[in-house]
């Protein structure tokens, strides 16, 4: 039993939070900025199991779709759908019952919040077979991820503004700037499979080309800084975000399997600075 159950939370990622603070960490700082440092209580309990939930949901649909790659990449050769220990089935099973489960704390928002979140549904499911027709898998992950921002907004203001689109950018650009990280570490593997990332796309100007995203992610959010009128504070936070970036490029520098992953789980601290930034500017004032 006590297998089993470590299997289905092998298969949500559960035992690799990692990638709940990524898609947290941009839900919060929306959240913050749509109330002006002051939301709704029950929205963040929504937003932060609603996280939970359907990056869980992400993880075991991703699985199933590359359920016949994966034994073929050494880093995913024993995952439970790959290895047999979890049937297709099973999976998708698991998969219908996180959404629904999602979609019932959606159900306490607002309408406008409820339609976006199909959105997301839907971005959630195409994401892991975009890998088979497009070299911007990384996009669309980021477009799932950065998702929650428009949902936050909507949940917290009823609407969403231009301020909340330009944060879903930042998010978008982000997304693919660590998700390329990622893909550096299976892209031999990727290209001996015929499988597509921006990490084949961009080749050898990978680290370039991840620069200049990593720059458009700082100069997005300093534009979310002025429209939402933060302070000193809030860009103390976006610096230290980009030291945090400056120190990404020279772990990636070699294109090393496991520097390359080092660099993509610092991102969660990327995340957090800008949070803290937003978060003690409103607590400042």
């Amino acid at each position: 039993m006590k297998g089993r159950l470590r299997d289905y939370l092998s298969l949500m990622r559960l035992d690799k939070p990692i990638g709940i603070f990524l898609l947290l960490w941009p839900a919060l700082w929306a959240l913050l900025v749509a109330a002006q440092g002051r939301p709704d209580t029950l929205i963040v309990v929504v937003f932060v199991l609603g996280v939970v939930l359907m990056r869980s949901a992400g993880c075991v649909i991703n699985d199933y779709a590359d359920r016949d790659y994966d034994r073929y990449v050494s880093r995913t050769s024993d995952r439970p759908l790959t290895s047999g220990r979890i049937s297709p089935r099973a999976a998708l099973v698991l998969f219908a019952v996180l959404c629904l489960l999602a979609l019932g704390l959606v159900l306490l928002l607002n309408t406008l919040t409820l339609i976006l979140s199909l959105g997301g549904v839907l971005l959630a499911v195409i994401y892991p077979f975009m890998k088979r027709v497009t070299h911007l898998p990384q996009v669309v992950l980021g477009a799932a991820f950065g998702w929650a921002v428009p949902m936050a907004f909507a949940a917290q203001s009823g609407t969403v503004p231009q301020l909340g689109w330009l944060m879903f950018t930042a998010t978008v650009l982000w997304a693919t700037v660590y998700d390329t990280m990622y893909a550096m570490v299976d892209r031999q593997d990727d290209i001996a499979l015929g499988l597509k990332s921006t990490a084949i796309l961009f080749g050898e100007a990978d680290r370039m080309i991840i620069g200049i995203l990593q720059v458009m992610v700082l100069v997005c959010l300093v534009m979310i800084g002025f429209q939402a009128k933060l302070g000193l504070i809030y860009y103390t936070g976006v610096a230290v975000g980009g030291a945090l970036f400056v120190y990404q490029q020279r772990l990636i520098r070699f294109r090393e399997r496991d520097d390359c992953f080092r660099a993509f789980l610092n991102n969660n601290w990327f995340g957090m600075a800008v949070f803290l930034g937003i978060l003690l500017e409103y607590v400042a004032t």
